[in-house]
């Protein structure tokens, strides 16, 4: 296997990064400078008002648009109570404390146990070995994950948010998942700094954890005796992240020494700012990429472009300096991701039809519910018989399902039709296709069985917005529909209407003229108007404007379906001209009085 990261920083404002495997594209980020991500920021944040009815607040951390904190999130350091009120709970979460603590030092004892039992469990049609051992291994860490849960609970029962909280309170937070549509960002006062080999938590009294990613028993019994080593701090946790199994005991008390300074630094300039303001920032994409993707089997990371070259050298100096030697710089004319011939891959995102090797294809459809993915065998022929031409186009579509899930950040439920297969054992071996596939993703997936129906359900972590953005649109004749039985239903709502103006795209006109012209007359018959289709350049093809109008050509009413940004520029140009009118005649009359 090679393994490199590509890194295209030749445009100032825009950053991509996409991470190969044998030519194959197997991860792909990118960053604009106009809309940089907050997720993982720290700020200094005012409580803007406490809604009850939600049982969470609205933070303002200098954002446009106010966070949104949930009242499980809130640490109970923020709570303004009696101070016996507030020792009682520090001793609750001091017990539950110590009982991680005994759970994390059984872990191993858990593992070991599983693994003997896992030798004598045989191969059958619906599971591995493999697959029982991952199952141990997150059986333990939901375990941990429940006792956590244990401390927000006893709090969620005994207070409400109101009684606690208050407006107008300073309060630190970090940014856990980024503004999306009309939501505001997603906040919370539980730290975690990320480092090469380690999460640290410094307020979370949490222990040791290890990733949920690190399936092999060995690498997690030599992560076990470094964590019981390392002098963690009562109030603080750690998580050793993938990057972190086979690292020696010096590598990850570097990493920890690193983090804590860091937090010792978030805490010197929390207690000398003003809320709201940022404290620390997460790192630009080239940081972050450094940071997670850079490890032993990547082969090298090649640039293009200077500055972004040059940061790179000193982000790995400082988090990597193992790994300094595997960065070069490109400087071919021809662009790095057309030379390495993955540009054309890339643009393959913007479709919605996915072509596979075999002859078959998906298609992606995310709505707003869920992502629908269909798998087709379409020229697919090679196989004997109905069933292995199934089974081999649905493995192969797993694979690929595995990899545009990353590539364009699908997130949420997603629901794969694949093609029916008759044979039980079949079915078990796409389920455990598709499992083996994500275990690379960064988000945390869960994967279903494929049912009675041939539908797998799937879930993934969202990690940002999506660089892609979807729409569902009606088909043109389906919208012209539409247009028309609007003006019905508004011609009887206005009295006296005698003409209807309609602005439209040049488009929705002669598709109109050319198949809708027996329903335009038909409507003007029967309802007494007459209509007047108006080209409007500015508008799309799913927009337009009517204008009601009576027998003198006054305007009665008016009736639009255009998005915001198209209302807002047209405002501006308005304000603009209006602006200029408005001078021009004062400069007239000026002249007038000369």
């Amino acid at each position: 296997m090679e393994k490199k990261i590509l890194i295209d920083a030749s445009q100032a404002k825009q950053t991509r990064i996409a991470i190969t495997n044998n030519g194959n594209v197997d991860g792909y980020e990118f960053e604009n400078i106009n809309k940089k991500q907050l997720k993982g920021n720290i700020y200094l944040g005012k409580v803007s008002r406490v809604e009850p009815s939600l049982q969470a607040a609205f933070v303002d951390f200098g954002n446009e648009r106010h966070g949104f904190l949930a009242f499980n999130d809130i640490q109970s350091d923020y709570y303004h109570l009696p101070q016996v009120d507030k020792n009682a709970l520090k001793q609750e979460e001091e017990e539950i404390r110590e009982e991680l603590n005994k759970v994390t030092e059984n872990i191993d004892a858990n593992e070991n146990k599983q693994n003997n039992e896992i030798l004598n469990v045989p191969i059958s049609e619906s599971e591995n070995i493999e697959s029982t051992l991952e199952n141990g291994i997150s059986d333990n860490e939901n375990h941990l994950d429940k006792k956590i849960e244990k401390i927000k609970e006893k709090r969620k029962k005994r207070y409400r948010i109101q009684e606690v909280i208050k407006p107008g309170q300073v309060i630190l937070i970090q940014i856990v998942k980024e503004e999306r549509g009309k939501k505001g960002a997603a906040l919370t006062t539980y730290i975690s700094l990320a480092g090469k080999y380690i999460v640290l938590m410094p307020n979370t009294a949490k222990g040791g954890g290890i990733s949920r990613k690190i399936f092999n028993t060995q690498d997690r019994r030599h992560i076990r005796e470094i964590i019981n080593k390392l002098s963690i701090p009562n109030t603080m946790g750690l998580i050793v992240r993938t990057a972190g199994a086979k690292k020696t005991q010096n590598d990850i008390t570097n990493d920890l020494g690193v983090l804590i300074g860091m937090w010792e630094k978030i805490k010197h300039k929390t207690l000398n700012s003003n809320a709201p303001s940022l404290i620390h920032e997460e790192g630009d994409l080239i940081y972050r990429a450094i940071r997670d993707f850079l490890t032993n089997d990547i082969k090298e990371i090649i640039i293009d472009g200077k500055s972004s070259y040059e940061k790179a050298l000193s982000y790995a100096e400082t988090i990597a300096g193992d790994y300094v030697k595997k960065i070069k710089r490109y400087k071919n004319k021809i662009p790095l991701f057309h030379s390495s011939g993955i540009e054309k891959y890339l643009n393959i995102i913007f479709e919605s039809k996915i072509t596979l090797k075999s002859g078959g294809y998906l298609i992606i459809n995310p709505t707003e519910a869920l992502v629908a993915i269909d798998v087709n065998s379409g020229k697919s022929t090679k196989e004997r018989n109905i069933e292995k031409t199934a089974l081999a186009t649905n493995i192969e579509a797993a694979e690929e399902i595995a990899r545009q899930a990353k590539l364009r950040d699908l997130a949420g439920l997603i629901v794969v039709d694949f093609i029916d297969m008759e044979n039980f054992s079949n079915r078990r071996l796409v389920e455990r296709k598709m499992k083996e596939s994500l275990r690379t993703d960064k988000a945390r997936t869960q994967v279903g069985r494929i049912s009675h129906f041939g539908l797998l359900e799937m879930t993934r972590q969202r990690l940002r917005e999506s660089y892609i953005k979807w729409e569902t649109v009606l088909s043109k004749e389906s919208f012209c529909e539409k247009l028309l039985r609007k003006v019905e239903e508004k011609i009887f709502d206005i009295p006296k209407v005698k003409k209807v103006s309609i602005e439209i795209s040049p488009k929705t006109i002669l598709f109109m003229k050319e198949n809708m012209k027996e329903e335009i007359n038909f409507f003007e018959k029967k309802f007494k108007f007459k209509s007047l289709f108006l080209k409007n350049e500015n508008l799309l093809s799913n927009e337009f404007k009517v204008n009601f109008l009576n027998s003198k050509n006054k305007l009665l009413d008016t009736y639009s379906e255009i998005s915001i940004q198209i209302e807002e520029t047209k405002k501006n140009k308005s304000i603009k001209s209006d602006g200029k009118k408005k001078t021009q005649k004062k400069f007239k009359k000026k002249k007038v009085k000369k």
